[in-house]
C-alpha cells in the first residue's frame, strides 16, 4: 500500500456525507515518521452538526429491530473481511503493531460486529409480579439515545469495534472520535460502513482537536454517553464535565497490572505467555503486565527462561513479514519509557536484555526501544508505580501469598492482575483477595468477546464485551399497567 492510496483516506463522515477541511490534522508512521496522511480538523460547528445528524437519526433507528440493525453490523463485517489483507496493512503502518498482530486484530474486529449483531437480539425485558390484581409491571429495554465514542490509539480498530458495534446493535446512534495518531484506520472502516447504506446520521466519525471535539460531546445535553478509553487523567476531567448534563459514562482507564508467579506455577508457560502479554503491540496494551511478581525461590530461573524468549523477538518495521516487536506510537512514548528504566537502573535495578533505544539502521527514523528485561526492581522505583505503556518487563521478589497481595493491590488502579499456580484452594484465595475488574489464572489472554472487561477503583468503569458490553447502551423503562 502507497501514501498515495492512503490518501484516499483524508475524509470524516457527518449525516453520511463525506466532510473534508482545509484545516488537517498529520498521520505519521511510527516506524519511519513519514506523513502517510491527512485527516480533518474539524470545527465546533461541524462536530455540532454531526450531533444534529446523529439526534435526528435516533427515532427512526432505534425503532428497526434489532434483526434489521443486526444486518447491517453483519453486512459490515462482510466487507471488512473483503479488504481485510489491505486494512492490515494501514493498520501496521498508521499504528506501528507487527503485521501479524494487524491482521489478528481486523479479524477480532469482525467477531465483535458477528458476536453483537446476534446479542442485540437478546436485549429481554422484564414482566414482574405485581403486588395488586388487575395490574402488571413491565420493564423495557431502550437506547440510551445518542452516544460520544472516543477510542485510543493502541488497537485503534478493535476499540472502535467494542463501542460501535454495541451501540449500533442496542440501537444509539453515534459520533465517534478516534485517537489523532490513528485516525485513518476510523476512516477506512468507516467507508465501508456507509457501503451497507446504514441510514443518513446514524454514525458519524469526526476527527481533529480533542478539546473541540471533547467540549461539544459533553455539553451537548443530546449527548447522553459518553465512552471512553484512555489515560485516568483524562477520565476524571470528563467525570467533572458529564455533571453538567448528568451524562452517562464508561470509562476505560489507566493500569498497573500485576503478574504473580507462584513457586508451583509451570514455569515455561508462565514465561511464554507473559512474554506474548508484555511485548504484544510493543508493551502498547490497556490491560498489559506492569509488574512481574516471582517468588524467590524461583526468581532467576523465571528470569533467565523470560530474557531467552525476549532476546529472540524480532524488533522491526511493523509491515515486513517477521516482525515480533514494532515502534512505539511516537518519540513521547519512547521518552516515558526511557525515563523509567533510567530512574530504575539508577536506583538498582539490573538490566538483563535491552535497556536503550534503537537508533541505528532500519531504525534511525522510527520510535523503537529494545525489549527490555529489569532484574533487582524494587518499590521505591517509579516504574512500580507508573504504567509503563511500552516493552519493559520489571521483575520484582515476594516471600509469600499475603505480602504479594498487599504489594499488588497497594495501588489506584485496578484493571487487570494475573497469577500462575497449581494450588487450587490457593487459585480461589487469590481470585477473592486481588482487587481488579479483570483476573487471568495460568494464563494471560483476557480478549473475548463474550467476556465483559473493564476496571475498578482509578481504571475505571463499566464494561464492553458481552451482555455486557450491551447493557451499557441501554436504559430500563419501568411501567406500572393497570388493566
Amino acid at each position: 500500500m502507497t501514501v498515495g492510496q492512503l490518501n484516499r483516506w483524508n475524509h470524516n463522515w457527518i449525516n453520511g456525507e463525506k466532510i473534508e477541511t482545509d484545516q488537517v490534522v498529520a498521520v505519521h508512521n511510527p516506524a519511519t515518521g513519514e506523513v502517510i496522511g491527512h485527516v480533518p480538523s474539524l470545527t465546533e460547528e461541524l462536530v455540532t452538526g454531526a450531533v444534529d445528524a446523529a439526534s435526528q437519526a435516533l427515532p427512526s433507528w432505534s425503532r428497526l429491530t434489532a434483526k434489521q440493525r443486526g444486518d447491517y453490523l453483519l453486512a459490515w463485517g462482510e466487507r471488512i473481511l473483503l479488504h481485510k489483507e489491505e486494512l492490515a496493512q494501514l493498520l501496521s503502518q498508521e499504528q506501528g503493531k507487527a503485521l501479524k498482530e494487524a491482521r489478528g486484530e481486523i479479524a477480532g474486529s469482525v467477531e465483535i460486529l458477528r458476536w453483537y449483531a446476534e446479542e442485540a437480539k437478546r436485549a429481554y425485558g422484564e414482566i414482574i409480579p405485581s403486588s395488586n390484581p388487575g395490574q402488571q409491571l413491565l420493564v423495557y429495554r431502550e437506547p440510551v439515545g445518542v452516544v460520544g465514542l472516543i477510542t485510543p490509539m493502541n488497537f485503534p480498530a478493535a476499540t472502535l469495534m467494542r463501542k460501535v458495534a454495541p451501540a449500533l446493535a442496542a440501537g444509539c446512534t453515534a459520533i465517534l472520535k478516534p485517537a489523532s495518531t490513528t485516525s485513518l484506520i476510523a476512516v477506512a472502516l468507516f467507508e465501508l460502513l456507509m457501503d451497507t447504506n446504514l441510514p443518513k446520521g446514524v454514525a458519524n466519525l469526526v476527527t481533529g482537536s480533542s478539546n473541540v471535539i471533547g467540549t461539544v460531546l459533553m455539553n451537548d445535553s443530546r449527548v447522553r454517553k459518553v465512552s471512553f478509553t484512555g489515560s485516568t487523567e483524562v477520565g476524571k476531567l470528563l467525570m467533572e464535565q458529564a455533571a453538567k448534563t448528568v451524562k452517562k459514562l464508561g470509562l476505560e482507564l489507566g493500569g498497573n497490572s500485576p503478574v504473580i508467579v507462584f513457586p508451583d506455577a509451570d514455569l515455561d508457560k508462565a514465561a511464554r505467555d507473559i512474554v506474548d502479554n508484555k511485548f504484544e503491540n510493543c508493551g502498547q496494551v490497556c490491560n498489559g503486565i506492569n509488574l512481574i511478581y516471582a517468588h524467590e525461590d524461583i526468581r532467576e530461573q523465571l528470569a533467565e527462561k523470560i530474557v531467552e524468549l525476549v532476546s529472540g523477538l524480532k524488533v522491526d518495521i511493523g509491515t515486513q513479514p517477521d516482525a515480533d516487536v514494532g515502534p512505539l506510537i511516537d518519540q513521547g512514548a519512547v521518552k516515558k519509557v526511557e525515563a523509567l528504566v533510567n530512574d530504575a537502573v539508577a536506583k538498582g535495578a539490573k538490566v538483563l536484555t535491552g535497556g536503550k533505544r534503537l537508533e541505528e539502521d532500519v531504525y534511525q527514523k522510527g520510535s523503537f526501544y529494545a525489549p527490555t528485561v529489569l532484574d533487582h526492581v524494587t518499590p521505591e522505583m517509579d516504574i512500580t508505580h507508573e504504567e509503563i505503556f511500552g516493552p519493559v518487563a520489571p521483575i520484582l521478589s515476594f516471600k509469600d501469598e499475603a505480602e504479594v497481595l498487599q504489594r499488588a493491590n497497594n495501588t489506584p488502579y485496578g484493571l487487570a492482575a494475573y497469577f500462575y499456580t497449581k494450588d487450587a484452594a490457593r487459585i480461589y484465595r487469590v481470585i477473592q483477595e486481588l482487587e481488579t475488574g479483570n483476573i487471568g489464572v495460568n494464563g494471560t489472554s483476557l480478549a473475548y468477546v463474550q467476556a465483559p472487561f473493564g476496571g475498578v477503583k482509578e481504571s475505571g468503569m463499566g464494561r464492553e464485551g458481552g451482555r455486557h458490553g450491551l447493557d451499557e447502551y441501554l436504559e430500563s423503562k419501568y411501567v406500572a399497567l393497570t388493566l
